[in-house]
């Protein structure tokens, strides 16, 4: 596994493909790809607002909420938990939740002494199964440099701050394997279904760039 302290932040793995190490916005398959979409667009093929809406929900809601199952089944199922952490491949196939961009997961789970977070720092690997698409940021040169670099200052833009005291660990996802974070369960939801618990864990939860909060009062059926 291709772990990187926030002291020590260096690559244990390899990636399995080539990629030019292209500090811009865009690759030059996401502008080959927007090119593509212009044009379509302008003879009428495509509709964005319809794209736009298609892509929004692969990427927020039915990927994510695959993973929001896991972590849920986890948090209540203690032998479930024990077999994701030591093969996540199969307990994730377990249910149901295979594919390409899966083949070979692997869970981390955050702690009080340790919080983890997850990075591409050469593309885009991401776990697709349980994720959906990587959003913008994910793939952005920005976030691939300071997730190494800054891990605190980069939590710290989505909101998320940690007690000094806790170790953040970023895992550099591969062709080979892709990272799943299992954040921790907010105090307060003992009386809560899992798919009540579900309900509570983002995508961003589980890339490790923000905690999962209690429903406030009155919002949890």
């Amino acid at each position: 596994m291709a772990g990187m302290s926030q002291d020590h932040p260096t690559n244990g793995h390899e990636h399995g493909h080539e990629h030019p190490h292209d500090h811009s916005e865009l690759g030059e398959m996401d502008l080959r790809v927007r090119a593509l979409e212009s044009v379509l667009t302008q003879k009428g093929y495509i509709d964005p607002a319809a794209l736009d809406a298609l892509i929004d929900t692969y990427q927020t809601r039915i990927g994510p909420r695959n993973g929001a199952r896991v972590v849920a089944r986890a948090w209540v199922d203690r032998a479930f938990h024990d077999w994701l952490m030591a093969d996540a491949t199969a307990a994730i196939a377990s249910l149901g939740y295979t594919g390409r961009q899966g083949e070979h997961m692997v869970a981390v789970e955050n702690t009080d002494e340790q919080h983890h977070m997850v990075v591409c720092t050469l593309c885009s690997c991401y776990p697709w199964p349980v994720l959906g698409l990587p959003p913008t940021w994910y793939k952005s040169a920005p976030y691939r440099s300071r997730a190494v670099k800054d891990p605190r200052g980069v939590l710290a833009d989505f909101g998320t701050t940690l007690p000094e005291t806790t170790r953040i660990r970023v895992w550099d996802s591969t062709a080979e394997v892709r990272y799943l974070v299992i954040p921790q369960r907010p105090a307060g939801t003992e009386g809560l279904s899992e798919e009540e618990l579900a309900a509570l864990v983002s995508r961003d939860s589980m890339i490790g760039t923000r905690l999962v909060e209690a429903p406030s009062a009155g919002s949890a059926a």
